[in-house]
């Protein structure tokens, strides 16, 4: 009997023993706070985001044309964005003329034709062929994806923080000042979108702009119309979050305005505004594709996936018959709005709460 009494307390000091150890460690902490690490919100955004497969689609999509039109031209180095190309058959006549003064002859050669070489069919020189003026139209797809794409670019991000201030500013103070922006936002929705455009190309043509700066200048002052959608998503987010709990007991704690801005208010803005700058940057390139097809984009020499289209607005033969001229500037134009839609879907279903982890 002794034995087994003994064999039992042995057995009792040895689960004790052994439930200390699993429930407490030196830190003071167990084992799963040691081998379980909590994954932080950006951490879990960036998984759905990287596990959707649009996501992943667009951002190669995106990456290639990046590539192609700024690192391209380094590779590809045949002709230049404005350089025409020549057939190099010459025809001239030489006439030899008497000089009276010094009592010498002279030769006098007068050029009757040097041929463009217009509308080429792609061949080892020219990968797609040269467009209706003699120019490689590989070179300028690249060069007009440049700027398609930094035109795009930098209208979003300033017609995107023209909405965010001002739409911010509406919603956490409202009043008077939600009335008077919202107003503004009225009156600038209900103007005419293409007459607007016809004015302002007028207007910048009668001031001579040079033709590297008009496509900046017209889309800049067209971002100074288009601010109001943005005002509105922001504004009504805000009206939305300064109403909870935590802005109250912000509030009640004695924050400053700025700490309630920047701490509480814009981190949870934010996700709307990434997804709707995504899916304008799309709407952007399509829009510079149409102002170039009205002859109010890009100017020539300059080349931009617009202005390589909207030569079929005037020649239909080129429509007909060279789908190598407007074909791949169409293509790529396809290609960025497809990869900036996707991504803008991936984005939204990864900042969505909602979301299995």
């Amino acid at each position: 009997m002794e034995e087994k009494e003994l064999q039992e307390t042995a057995i009792e000091e040895i689960e004790e023993t052994t439930a200390e150890e699993v429930l407490s460690t030196e830190d003071g902490e167990t084992p799963l706070d040691k081998n379980v690490k909590l994954m932080s919100p950006g951490r879990m955004i960036l998984r759905r985001f990287f596990r959707s497969k649009l996501s992943i689609t667009g951002l190669i999509m995106l990456a290639a044309l990046f590539v192609f039109c700024w690192l391209g031209p380094v590779v590809y180095q045949q002709w230049g964005e404005i350089e025409t190309d020549y057939t190099g058959a010459i025809e001239y006549d030489d006439y030899v003329i008497e000089d009276a003064n010094n009592g010498g002859e002279f030769i006098q050669i007068i050029v009757t034709n040097n041929g463009i070489n217009a509308l080429a069919p792609p061949s080892a020189s020219h990968l797609l062929g040269t467009d209706e003026q003699g120019m490689d139209i590989f070179t300028r797809l690249m060069y007009g994806g440049r700027l398609s794409l930094s035109i795009s670019f930098l209208a979003v991000f300033l017609t995107s923080f023209l909405g965010v201030v001002l739409g911010g500013i509406s919603g956490f103070y409202g009043g008077i000042v939600d009335n008077i922006i919202m107003r503004i936002c009225d009156v600038l929705i209900c103007l005419p979108t293409l007459p607007l455009m016809l004015i302002i190309g007028t207007v910048l043509d009668a001031n001579e702009v040079p033709s590297e700066y008009y496509i900046y200048l017209l889309m800049g002052l067209l971002s100074l119309f288009s601010w109001p959608g943005m005002a509105r998503l922001v504004r009504g987010q805000i009206l939305f979050l300064r109403e909870q709990e935590y802005m109250v007991a912000a509030e009640a704690m004695g924050y400053s305005t700025a700490r309630r801005i920047f701490k509480h208010l814009l981190p949870n803005v934010l996700p709307q505004i990434l997804v709707s700058m995504t899916m304008s940057l799309g709407s952007m390139i399509l829009y510079e594709s149409t102002l170039s097809y009205l002859n109010l984009g890009v100017r020539i020499p300059y080349s931009s996936w617009g202005t390589m289209i909207e030569v079929i607005s005037k020649r239909s033969d080129i429509l007909q018959n060279h789908f190598n001229v407007w074909g791949p500037p169409g293509i790529c134009i396809i290609i960025a709005v497809l990869g900036f839609n996707f991504i803008g879907d991936g984005l939204r279903d990864a900042l969505d709460p909602k979301q299995r982890r």
